[in-house]
């Protein structure tokens, strides 16, 4: 396994990413109870997971830009969101 720091961002950017993770991880969690049944629920339910996942991935490709991290085919990048650092991760 690799684990290779690659770079930071600015509390302000780290802040952005961590409130779309956390928002995409509850709308995930919801994303288990809700059913098709609860069809109004359900469509907006799908509309925010699709749009928070949209700009969850935008943040990644703007800052990768941005900061020109290595990258690594298969693998990924994390941010620790204590040091705002961003690693380079392939299992």
């Amino acid at each position: 396994m690799l684990n290779k720091k690659v770079g930071q961002v600015t509390p302000e950017e780290c802040s952005e990413i961590r409130l779309l993770f956390e928002r995409r991880n509850g709308l995930n969690e919801l994303a288990k109870i809700v059913t098709v049944d609860n069809d109004e629920l359900y469509e907006k339910l799908v509309k925010d997971l699709g749009e928070t996942n949209t700009r969850f991935q935008s943040w990644w490709k703007r800052m990768s830009d941005k900061y020109k991290w290595e990258s690594l085919e298969g693998g990924n990048w994390e941010i620790n969101f204590e040091t705002c650092e961003i690693y380079l991760v392939r299992q």
